[in-house]
């Protein structure tokens, strides 16, 4: 009885989309190892800005009695945007908030995972299927492959290795590999993003995923030379999962290939397309471009 709740309350806010209404955001946030109450800010703005979005902020509060008491309503919204993680302190949700963080993927609830939101829950199984590929949090080839660009394909490398690893922070090319999908169609085939911490080596089941870009991860910068996954989709259950990579802090976000990849990567998360045009700003294959 209670899965068909969750279904019946997802399908109705979903619905609400059909007659004109605002997308419901809800933004998570209270845990990460990044700065999330200055980059929490700039989410709410960015998708506020559309004019689709109606935003809400759960933010856990601190210590263990703030963590138990974490309950967010996900069931209440059509998307998720996760600017949490639990690396490196491992403080895992509480097992009703995790059933229903599940259970609202599962049917038909959107999820947008944020730059150190990869890092989140490792060793929470459902977690690694839902987001496809994610680092740290004790990740490895047991957790699943690298995923790579090579010669023109996607390969899975399942060579031994920790999940999770980025170089020096710098501006990097980020290359459109699905021109098709609704989130990318209409981008720049290249497009230059801001300095920014570039997230490489990540792994998981990569069940139902779809790369929509990758960028190359410098050797010379600490990377590792390597075609690396930046923006990517998963499908889990009826759930639309989007992962950008890309943002690791407020100044990071001012790029508006982040920008633009965030709003759209929300629409189509909560909805299943995306209305919004490219703007007439965005970058360039040889220069980022940047809002105040």
């Amino acid at each position: 009885m209670k899965y068909r709740v969750q279904v019946l309350a997802v399908f109705f806010v979903l619905c609400s989309v059909a007659y004109g209404a605002q997308i419901k955001a809800l933004i998570i946030d209270g845990r990460n190892n990044h700065q999330w109450k200055l980059t929490t800010p700039v989410l709410k703005k960015a998708l506020e800005d559309t004019g689709l979005f109606a935003v809400d902020v759960a933010t856990a509060e601190p210590g263990e009695e703030g963590l138990k008491n974490y309950r967010p309503k996900f069931s209440a919204y059509q998307v998720v945007i996760d600017n949490y993680t639990d690396y490196p302190k491992n403080e895992p949700w509480p097992a009703e908030t995790r059933a229903a963080f599940v259970e609202y993927v599962r049917s038909g609830g959107g999820l947008v995972l944020i730059h150190a939101a990869a890092s989140a829950f490792g060793g929470w199984k459902e977690f690694e299927e839902m987001v496809g590929l994610a680092g740290w949090g004790g990740r490895d080839e047991r957790t699943g492959p690298y995923v790579r660009f090579r010669d023109g394909q996607f390969v899975r490398d399942t060579k031994p290795g920790k999940a999770g690893h980025h170089g020096k922070q710098h501006a990097f090319q980020v290359t459109v590999r699905d021109p098709k999908h609704p989130i990318t169609r209409g981008l720049p085939p290249v497009w230059m993003h801001t300095t920014d911490e570039f997230y490489d080596s990540l792994r998981g089941p990569a069940n139902n995923l779809e790369v929509l870009a990758t960028g190359y991860s410098d050797a010379a910068q600490g990377g590792t030379g390597e075609n690396e996954p930046v923006l990517f989709t998963v499908r889990s259950g009826r759930g639309r999962v989007f992962q950008n990579v890309l943002g690791h802090g407020p100044e990071n976000m001012k790029c508006v290939g982040f920008i633009v990849t965030f709003q759209r990567g929300a629409e189509w998360a909560a909805t299943g397309r995306v209305t919004q045009k490219v703007p007439a700003d965005f970058p360039t294959a040889e220069k980022p471009s940047l809002r105040q």
